[in-house]
């Protein structure tokens, strides 16, 4: 065991978590109509005390275990079996390298909720969260971290798909997701009311922007060099891509909006997450800048031309941004474009089944959509007895 890598490791856990709770869940909250904002938080909140069990339960042993195949790790660690504060993995205690992995399954899921905001029944929510986690997100893991089929060695050869903190297994995979449930649940019936509070908008952006620290540093699961340039290269992609961002809303609109450049925020973190590790300042300064646009025309296709309503546009910004970040690990040379391609495709096909099986199951187990009186209503008083406001729009 390494005391300092141990240590930096517990930290970057601390951040990953502060990420949802509770950075995304105040980003996302101030998104919505005010009588909406309780909702987000319970769905944030409880797909994080449900994951936290789920990973214990299974869900570390599908990604991490060492008895199953290159499809998946089995059983043989789930609920922990046979680790101690003693076992190691690396130079990190193993139940350190869980708990910091735990916060990545817990962000994922969440990152979903943006597509359904609004409208959707609560158990549904759990019940396709957690199935999603379990046969989606961690097998996934399995396949690129995890020593899979989609690692080095595996079905692209000695040099696999390059992922250094979740281009592909974080953000493709929600991204697609998102975009499933979108168009299974269909439009909301208030498609124009702005941001009840923009200010949480900026303090969540701001939260997350802290938080990706450690999940772009701690990814290198070493305090070292590699993480100290993983976190800068983080910084300078997420602020490029806020100032692109601004810059073609003038462009376009003739004013550089609060929420916009905060947007433009997560578009430059995401896009930087998988090639964190393996590119420099200048490959940072680029990805940022041209991510800012690119998510930007790309929340206008999806809303305007293909007109699903992703409705804090998920895959948009997550998607779109974590599939060209894996891109650019090719681009720059630090990948193969057969592995970055075909990790990409594969994981793609791959979640769309997924998803699109899970959301047909659960809708037949617990409503996908709330009723119309309580969509129009607000979904705080209606399914969680509690309003955000005194007078809540």
């Amino acid at each position: 065991m390494n005391g300092a890598d141990t240590a930096w490791i517990i930290v970057a856990t601390a951040l990953v978590l502060f990420m949802s709770l509770p950075g995304l869940a105040l980003f996302y909250g101030g998104l919505v109509r005010a009588r909406n904002v309780l909702s987000v938080f319970m769905q944030v909140y409880a797909i994080a005390c449900l994951m936290s069990v789920l990973w214990l339960a299974f869900g570390y042993s599908i990604a991490f275990g060492e008895g199953g195949s290159g499809y998946w790790g089995g059983l043989g660690k789930m609920f922990l079996i046979g680790i101690d504060a003693e076992s190691l993995s690396g130079t990190l205690p193993e139940i350190l390298f869980f708990a910091f992995q735990m916060t990545f399954a817990i962000i994922t899921p969440a990152l979903i909720v943006g597509a359904y905001v609004e409208r959707i029944g609560f158990g549904f929510v759990l019940l396709f969260s957690g199935l999603w986690m379990l046969l989606c997100y961690a097998p996934v893991v399995h396949w690129i971290w995890g020593g899979g089929m989609l690692a080095d060695g595996g079905i692209f050869g000695e040099t696999g798909v390059r992922d250094f903190a979740g281009g592909i297994v974080v953000h493709e995979t929600a991204g697609i997701a998102a975009l499933v449930i979108a168009v299974a649940l269909g439009p909301r019936r208030h498609m124009t009311t702005p941001p009840h509070n923009p200010g949480y908008v900026f303090i969540g952006a701001a939260m997350l922007w802290v938080g990706w620290f450690g999940f772009n540093g701690g990814s290198q699961l070493a305090a070292d060099g590699g993480a100290a340039m993983a976190l800068t290269v983080t910084h300078i992609s997420a602020a490029t891509a806020s100032l692109t961002w601004a810059l073609w809303e003038v462009v376009k609109y003739g004013k550089a909006s609060l929420v916009g450049i905060v947007t433009g925020t997560i578009a430059g973190l995401a896009s930087i997450t998988p090639a964190s590790g393996f590119v420099g300042p200048l490959e940072a300064l680029l990805i940022g800048g041209v991510a800012g646009i690119l998510c930007q025309e790309a929340v206008t296709v999806i809303r305007n031309k293909l007109k699903i309503d992703d409705t804090l546009d998920v895959f948009a910004v997550h998607g779109v941004g974590g599939i060209f970040g894996t891109i650019m690990i090719a681009v720059f040379g630090a990948g193969t474009w057969a592995a970055q391609l075909g990790g990409l495709a594969v994981v793609g096909v791959f979640t769309f089944v997924v998803s699109y099986a899970l959301v047909k199951l659960c809708a037949l187990i617990t409503p996908l959509r709330v009723d119309q009186e309580t969509e129009v209503n607000g979904l705080d008083l209606a399914v969680h007895g509690e309003r955000a406001y005194d007078h809540a729009s």
